[in-house]
């Protein structure tokens, strides 16, 4: 079996590269060890797949060498891939701000790119494990369990670590380290947090309720919703700090982001000094919540009883809740993997490894990993294609 390109991955990236060099005349064979193509887009996005994001650019993105995903951003752009799924009759929503989530099912994603596939003539192949991988003069060779394969390039876009349920394997990384390129240490990304203790016990018995909060990490504040879980936070706020967060650090939390709670506090007791410090806040914030809070400091009286130092402190209770988690649901929830394969060695233009431009990887596999809200995808999309163009 001889191909111009063989693709290891069919997921986003793996079947974009594909069908990208498929319309360029190449002959295209895609392989995956799973038994169905696209297993973590059908799953994104609640299974309806937040597959970009409007406003996404290279400031979305943490990697050790930042300017390297820069060139394939700006060639091939969100609108790109809107006008792809417009072309396909893919209906889709913004639920937020530059998000766009499919209005059905992620399974229309998946098939724009399945289709595209069929009419570049690319070929699929599941249920295929690569057992090696070797340079064969100046192509590549592939043992895999259907047997040899020849390949002028081999496109390894086998993602990360993140859902081992989904097939995650290290593979990519074991393959990077055997042509002899560095991989960054890896971690669980964009991921609830573990609580132990009494504030586990205090998240659970607030399990479900979901509350917009800005937290703070290492120089970085997102304002986004947060919600108690039975293990510890989770919430888009939660995920998106957690690419951040180290083991040991504490999660600063703004319960009333965009309010000076100290001067609310002072007002009301003002204007309605006969109102309880609970309703006050529940008014505020879920009731849930707002009890919880007066129950677990033993402090709920009239706000005419506060004095400046009382509500002073509850300012900083509110504007400053401070929570060191324990550590992150890990893997087995991760939406993505933060860190990959040292993209120093790789062409920002091309994806080609240096010195040996028959091997390529893309997508989740190297070290760029982008924000909660369909970056990653793009990432994906845009990887894809800039690969694809240079087979």
């Amino acid at each position: 079996m001889t191909y111009d390109v063989v693709v290891i991955g069919a997921g986003a990236a793996g079947l974009m590269c594909a069908l990208t060099a498929g319309y360029a005349g190449r002959r295209v064979l895609v392989v995956d060890h799973a038994n169905k193509a696209g297993k973590k887009i059908l799953m994104s996005g609640g299974g309806r797949c937040n597959f970009t994001n409007l406003a996404s650019g290279p400031a979305n993105f943490y990697s050790d060498n930042p300017a390297f995903c820069i060139s394939a951003l700006k060639r091939y752009r969100p609108e790109h891939f809107v006008e792809l799924v417009d072309r396909h009759g893919v209906e889709y929503v913004e639920k937020a701000p530059g998000q766009l989530f499919c209005a059905d099912s992620a399974k229309e994603i998946l098939r724009v790119l399945l289709t595209e596939c069929d009419w570049a003539g690319v070929e699929i192949r599941l249920k295929t494990s690569i057992e090696a991988v070797e340079r064969a003069g100046e192509g590549m060779r592939l043992s895999t369990s259907a047997g040899r394969i020849d390949a002028g390039a081999v496109v390894v876009a086998s993602g990360g670590l993140s859902i081992p349920t989904m097939g995650a394997s290290g593979f990519g990384y074991d393959l990077a380290r055997q042509f002899g390129l560095a991989v960054t240490e890896t971690r669980a990304a964009l991921v609830p947090f573990t609580l132990t203790s009494q504030w586990k016990a205090r998240a659970e018995a607030l399990a479900g309720v979901s509350v917009e909060v800005a937290v703070s990490c290492r120089g970085r504040r997102y304002r986004e919703p947060m919600l108690f879980t039975h293990r510890g936070l989770s919430g888009p706020a939660m995920l998106q700090i957690s690419s951040v967060w180290q083991p040991g650090d504490t999660l600063s939390i703004d319960l009333l982001p965009g309010i000076d709670a100290f001067e609310a506090l002072v007002s009301a007791r003002r204007e309605t000094p006969r109102r309880r410090l609970s309703t006050w806040l529940g008014e505020r914030l879920p009731k849930r919540l707002a009890q919880a809070l007066v129950e677990w400091h033993g402090d709920d009286g009239v706000l005419a009883e506060y004095s400046n130092d009382r509500l002073a402190a509850w300012a900083e209770r509110l504007g400053d809740w401070r929570v060191k988690p324990s550590g992150t649901e890990g893997w087995r929830t991760a939406e993505v993997t933060m860190g990959g394969i040292d993209t120093r060695s790789i062409s920002s233009k091309h994806f080609t490894v240096t010195g040996l431009p028959q091997l390529r990887f893309i997508g989740e596999v190297l070290d760029v990993t982008g924000e909660l809200g369909g970056h990653n995808f793009q990432w994906a999309w845009a990887s894809g294609v800039a690969c694809g163009m240079a087979l």
